[in-house]
């Protein structure tokens, strides 16, 4: 490999998140279980996320936004403030939730930096990644910061054009085969999947992964063994 970038999703690659999401679904289903079963109620926030994808696109601002508007359809909007009122505070939370270090994250990035140019490469909200990056204490390892609106092959192809490399010098890491994994093969680039316990129904497929260029570890530190 002639890699030159070394790239990392940040959720539940270099953090906790989606469990975080899943307490504050289960505390969403509590609040409206006077409507519909907790399954049910899960169902339908899950839909009004996935269609509000093209309009808010990711992070926890377009979570509070669709647990609002679940919350309206399934009362039939007869929702009262106060239920509104908690919501949004459920999302506050979510939003000042502490930042939590996966195991062998800064031993690797410690271990590669100076050999290769280091960045993020995530999805979510500007602010509230750099927020979590900020307060992580790891923002110093990366030479640059890319919020995405997706993980689509465009928008792998748009980051790669801003680096200056061609895909075969690309490698990327991430616990999503979705997000992190599929696209970057597809157009030439190297892939690392580190599962995590907890995946959002969104990201997961239901097929594996086989590509030469492909790898997938247990833990994060052990990236190092593809990297001597």
């Amino acid at each position: 490999m002639n890699l030159k970038v070394i790239a990392f999703d940040a959720d539940d690659t270099l953090f906790v998140n989606e469990p975080y999401f899943q307490e504050t679904e289960q505390k969403f289903c509590g609040l409206m279980s006077d409507y519909l079963s907790h399954q049910g109620i899960s169902q339908e926030l899950f839909r009004v996320e996935i269609d509000n994808l093209k309009i808010y696109g990711y992070g926890i601002k377009a979570y509070i936004l669709s647990m609002i508007e679940a919350a309206m359809k399934i009362s039939n909007n007869t929702i009262p403030v106060e239920v509104i009122e908690k919501i949004i505070e459920y999302g506050k939370e979510l939003l000042e939730k502490p930042i939590e270090l996966l195991d062998g994250v800064e031993e690797t990035l410690q271990a590669l930096q100076g050999k290769y140019k280091l960045v993020v490469a995530t999805k979510g909200d500007l602010l509230d990644q750099r927020r979590k990056l900020h307060d992580s204490g790891l923002g110093h390892y990366f030479h640059h910061i890319e919020v995405m609106s997706d993980k689509q092959e465009k928008d792998y192809t748009d980051l790669l054009k801003r680096l200056e490399i061609q895909p075969e010098e690309f490698f990327m890491i991430g616990n999503s085969l979705k997000s992190d994994v599929l696209p970057v093969l597809a157009i030439g680039g190297y892939a690392v999947h580190i599962p995590f316990h907890t995946t959002w129904a969104y990201e997961k497929i239901d097929f594996k992964v086989k590509h030469e260029k492909f790898s997938t570890f247990e833990k994060m530190i052990d990236v190092l063994k593809k990297l001597k």
